[in-house]
């Protein structure tokens, strides 16, 4: 009698996006922050989570920055010095510190939500096969994701969770798909192609622009792109067989995206 067959994991992967008070993960704060969880062998959505982040102050973290001792005494106090919310950075992401005051979560709260999204959206399966981030330029936002959980308190927790290495210091951050790779992979062959901005990937993919005016509205774009471009590498002699992947849809009205 033959083993019965054993269905093959499901595969999932995390779209990332933040907006933040700054260019510098270091010093600028997260404002807010968008996530979607997807299957990859459909691109199905499966999950989202987004939620702005209350303002909150500077903490050192162990291995973050080089700070010279001083000699203090029992008397001097540290003054409470808040991350950087730049004005520029605020305008262009049409968000203001009255909606983190009235809508934003503490960060560490923000970063337990994240966490147990990602649990509640990842199947069982071997730790090769674990989840994985997809983001516009990830590097950027995985600097953030970093600075969020480190300032929680959970990034050993997130290593449960995601794939990743340790860098040459130790440090450790997790895999990532940058779109621009993907997008540059794919269209530097095009000579009217000379800037991989994600409205011009979806504009030269044939992705309709959806726009919410938030992160959430940069991961569905995102999203999109990477299943365009995967539904191109599983094209055999340029003819894809199987179901088409799935394409989110959502409110357009922002008229630019940060990246």
């Amino acid at each position: 009698m033959a083993a019965p067959k054993e269905e093959s994991p499901v595969l999932v992967a995390f779209t990332l996006d933040f907006e933040t008070g700054g260019l510098k993960c270091q010093t600028s704060a997260c404002t807010q922050i968008a996530v979607h969880a997807t299957r990859l062998d459909t691109f199905e959505k499966i999950g989202t989570y987004q939620s702005y982040i209350a303002p909150y102050n500077r903490k050192e973290i162990a291995g973050a920055t080089k700070k010279r001792k001083t000699l203090k005494s029992k008397y001097d106090n540290d003054d409470a010095v808040s991350m950087d919310y730049e004005a520029r950075a605020l305008e262009y992401s049409a968000i203001t510190m009255d909606m983190l005051e009235s809508y934003g979560k503490p960060i560490e709260i923000v970063a337990q939500e994240v966490l147990q999204f990602m649990i509640d959206n990842t199947p069982k399966c071997p730790k090769n096969m674990k989840p994985f981030l997809i983001g516009q330029h990830i590097a950027f936002d995985e600097g953030f994701l970093c600075q969020m959980f480190e300032y929680a308190g959970l990034m050993n927790e997130l290593k449960k969770v995601l794939r990743g290495d340790e860098d040459f210091y130790g440090n450790w951050h997790p895999l990532y798909v940058d779109t621009i790779v993907l997008g540059q992979l794919a269209l530097c062959h095009l000579p009217n192609v000379n800037s991989y901005k994600l409205e011009i990937m979806c504009e030269n993919l044939g992705i309709e622009l959806d726009d919410a005016h938030d992160a959430d509205a940069d991961v569905s774009a995102t999203t999109n792109v990477a299943a365009v471009l995967t539904q191109r590498m599983r094209s055999i002699g340029g003819e894809y067989e199987g179901e088409e992947l799935a394409i989110s849809k959502a409110e357009k009205s922002r008229k630019h995206f940060k990246i």
